[in-house]
């Protein structure tokens, strides 16, 4: 096994399982008495002395929970299953079905691979939804074709490592048998994932929710909850711990919150509140894979309510498109005004497919708590970013207007026609052809924080030292995001909090 292991160049997950089995095979050299959970323990002794920082690793802890769980629920399990599969106990063996005694070796096998995969999966839940932010339902029916299919992979890979050598078409043979099998495990692991409810993205477990889990996981396992014994404690107890969950799970559900992210030049807003989750504005394509779509699965997002356009700039509204495959869209709402951007063109070309999910809107629209106050649908401004939208939310909290890229003209039209601009918190970008938030602008929204959407590159994408000297006179806390990097607003009840991934935080 250590050969191969080596052969295979020493990766972390092959020495671990290497480790757990020399532990099991040594105790069976010295004919001591076989207990899986001291060999696995033992195992995991062994390795965190060689290497303790293992055990941070998403790999080790997978590793060690799995088989832990599997040791643990494993024989209840197949209790249980054979209680409801027992036949007849007044029946007499000569007297079965045929199909029972043809069928028994083949159905206990997959039944063990079954509960086996089970055990794992739920031992791995909320690890995989920490680590990887999923829930896959459908990991455990795959394995029963996935785990039979690695067994052959394993045996044609060490067939041909042996005959390689010496009979060199059986070699070659066995590593084609190989490829055909790896083969059939992607397709069909796509397969799989292709099953309605296959999987989920899910945000990431607290720490009380994970060890609530393990906590009853292991109580149901060794039948310690269900033993007759100071059964009113337990159950009192139970009844606290999951209030205390649900109380958690409201605490967190009674929350609206607005990340503000940098993305390669522009940015995007994502907006989780009462009226559902939105995301205003989309960044631009090459963002998408390693920002956007990252951040919205670990925040648990599997569909879109809404995503808002403001304009047509490719670094705002580059990746709708590519956005709109992958998040389940409900609609998509843009301005009445045309752009000339190549990229928004495509994206609204694919939109207006689909007539019922886009939506035109402008000055009075309202979108769950957003309001739109500019363009007015006639509008037709010379800069695209002076007919970007501006959005203002009506939290209990606090106000808080996205202003987009407005330039000056855009910023005096607004000026002119709104009624009330004053907000708590303003979002802007900066337009290309002037300047963000002038003087007479800020004086008639009165902000107690202005987040400013820069970037470090391109370099027009940066803050001007004109601009950052003119908004420091006044006296407000400015966070940018080209120093101050995404940029998260929480708004509960009548308290606001801001926090910055450089550690700023602001709040009332």
């Amino acid at each position: 096994m250590w050969f191969y292991v080596a052969l295979t160049g020493w990766p972390a997950s092959a020495i671990r399982a290497t480790v757990m089995l020399t532990v099991i095979i040594t105790g069976w050299m010295l004919k001591r008495p076989s207990d899986l959970l001291n060999s696995l323990f033992a195992a995991a002794l062994i390795i965190l002395l060689w290497e303790p920082q293992q055990i941070y690793q998403a790999g080790f802890q997978l590793s060690f929970l799995v088989v832990l769980s599997m040791i643990l629920l494993l024989p209840p399990l197949r209790r249980l299953g054979e209680r409801l599969t027992a036949p007849d106990p007044l029946l007499p063996e000569s007297l079965y079905p045929r199909w029972r005694k043809t069928f028994r070796a083949p159905l206990r096998y997959l039944g063990d691979l079954l509960l086996s995969s089970f055990a794992a999966w739920l031992g791995s839940l909320p690890l995989v939804a920490c680590y990887f932010h999923l829930v896959t339902p459908v990991s455990t029916p795959a394995n029963l074709v996935a785990v039979p299919l690695c067994a052959l992979t394993l045996i044609s890979n060490l067939a041909s490592l042996l005959l390689a050598s010496w009979f060199s078409p059986a070699a070659q043979l066995f590593n084609h048998a190989g490829w055909f099998f790896m083969e059939c495990i992607r397709v069909g692991s796509q397969w799989f994932a292709s099953w309605p409810g296959a999987w989920r993205y899910a945000t990431a477990p607290t720490l009380f929710t994970s060890a609530l889990f393990y906590a009853l996981l292991l109580a149901a396992a060794t039948g310690w909850l269900f033993r007759p014994e100071r059964r009113r404690w337990k159950l009192a107890f139970l009844a606290f711990a999951l209030g205390g969950w649900c109380g958690q799970y409201w605490w967190e559900a009674g929350a609206s919150r607005l990340t503000i992210l940098p993305l390669s030049g522009g940015h995007a807003v994502f907006c989780q509140a009462a009226g559902g989750a939105w995301l205003i504005d989309s960044g631009p394509a090459n963002a998408i894979p390693s920002l956007t779509q990252p951040f919205l699965q670990a925040r648990g997002v599997n569909r879109l309510d809404g995503m808002v356009l403001t304009h047509g700039d490719a670094r705002h509204a580059g990746g709708a498109e590519l956005t709109a495959s992958l998040f389940p869209v409900r609609q998509v709402c843009v301005s009445p005004v045309r752009f000339r951007s190549p990229s928004y063109r495509r994206a609204m070309e694919t939109f207006e497919a689909s007539p019922q999910r886009l939506r035109k809107i402008s000055e009075g629209a309202i979108l769950g708590p957003w309001t739109v106050l500019h363009p007015r649908a006639d509008d037709r401004f010379p800069q695209a970013d002076d007919n970007a939208l501006v959005l203002m939310g009506g939290f209990p909290a606090a106000r808080v207007l996205l202003v987009s890229d407005l330039g000056r003209p855009g910023q005096k039209a607004l000026l002119e026609r709104a009624r009330d601009l004053q907000a708590d918190i303003v979002v802007t970008g900066l337009p290309s052809a002037s300047e963000a938030l002038g003087d007479a602008f800020l004086d008639a929204v009165r902000p107690k924080v202005i987040v400013v959407a820069d970037s470090e590159y391109p370099a027009m994408e940066r803050a001007s030292p004109q601009l950052r000297e003119r908004l420091s006179q006044r006296g407000i806390p400015v966070l940018y995001t080209r120093s101050a990097g995404a940029v998260t607003l929480e708004l509960r009840g009548t308290h606001w909090t801001l926090r910055a991934m450089d550690g700023a935080h602001l709040g009332r």
